[in-house]
């Protein structure tokens, strides 16, 4: 075995330089670090409630059906028309084009927006707080603040 040895000199050097430069950096205002740190808080609630109450039946990795359909990049996405999972007749002929609207309505009450889907035994969920946070973690974004 052969090691090599770096003089220490360069090292600490390496390493003053390093520390220098990130002091020379400017930190974020204050403000802008709440506001990071919301949206990550945000997001880590969306991706729990959504693991709490949807990840039984759906993931949101492309492809990866399971009871229900992946819901990877839904927003925007018409209904019922993702390939590799088969739908039910009433999704399928729904119309819907997934929005954060119409991902409420359907998380809230799934017969109200489309009568004989198959999402049972869920019948909806009460909660808009907790709506909200999964409609924003599928849409890759942050919920809105109901501050």
């Amino acid at each position: 075995m052969r090691f090599s040895f770096i003089p220490t000199t360069l090292v600490m050097s390496a390493a003053w330089l390093s520390l220098a430069s990130a002091a020379v950096a400017e930190p974020p205002s204050p403000a802008a670090a709440q506001s990071q740190e919301d949206k990550s808080n945000q997001s880590e609630a969306g991706e729990l409630m959504f693991n709490n109450a949807c990840r039984t039946c759906h993931a949101v990795k492309v492809g990866d059906h399971r009871l229900g359909p992946s819901l990877a990049a839904i927003v925007g996405r018409k209904a019922g028309e993702q390939n590799g999972y088969t739908y039910s007749p009433s999704l399928k002929n729904s119309g819907i084009t997934w929005d954060e609207k119409t991902l409420d309505a359907f998380i809230a009450n799934p017969d109200a927006v489309a009568p004989g889907n198959n999402m049972k035994p869920y019948t909806g969920m009460t909660s808009a707080d907790d709506r909200a946070q999964i409609v924003a973690y599928l849409r890759g974004g942050s919920a809105p603040s109901s501050k």
